[in-house]
């Protein structure tokens, strides 16, 4: 399913999965870990769930929301919130692409009743999995992403394009992008 693509057409392609002719990021670069500040650096170069790394980072559970969904044959997009269980402030957007062809039925059925971020299911599910992580964006939010994230249009926040391997087969496409951080 993942194939390989250039880091701003893969940032376009999977943010215009739910488009409405509005941009959600006014401008993105490509960055190298090295220079994403921190605490960004921390928070998305890695190669493990965002789920866990924002539960760590912010010291509580992570709910998610489910913002819009899109199902064509085996595959099934969402663009989701990750949002503090104490005090539901957004801490994360995410977009994902997934083939669930390479999903055990019940982790499809768990996904699809959204009640749990992706990387929580597949944990809970012993789900083989991998990681990899595919670009660092250094982000400028149009008006829609500052809407979810609480923040000003034109502000800079950062993100990070991933895929996730199940049973050694490439599952998931992701665009995590981070609400913003206060920098040290």
């Amino acid at each position: 399913m993942v194939r390989s693509v250039n880091p701003p057409n893969e940032l376009t392609k999977l943010a215009a999965l739910f488009s409405r002719g509005e941009k959600l990021v006014e401008h993105a670069n490509q960055i190298p870990p090295s220079a994403t500040p921190e605490p960004y650096r921390q928070l998305l170069v890695h190669e493990q769930h965002m789920t866990l790394m924002m539960e760590q980072f912010h010291q509580t559970s992570i709910d998610v929301h489910v913002r819009e969904v899109r199902i064509e044959e085996h595959t099934y997009c969402r663009k989701i919130l990750l949002q503090r269980s104490d005090t539901g402030a957004p801490v994360q957007l995410g977009i994902v692409r997934i083939d669930m062809n390479s999903l055990p039925g019940v982790v499809r059925e768990e996904i699809v009743a959204g009640q749990l971020p992706l990387g929580r299911v597949l944990i809970n599910h012993h789900v083989r999995r991998r990681i990899e992580l595919r670009t660092i964006l250094e982000i400028t939010a149009a008006r829609e992403l500052a809407e979810l994230l609480h923040m000003r249009e034109g502000e800079i926040t950062y993100g990070r394009t991933a895929t996730i391997f199940c049973h050694h087969a490439p599952a998931v496409e992701l665009l995590e992008v981070l609400a913003p951080l206060p920098t040290p």
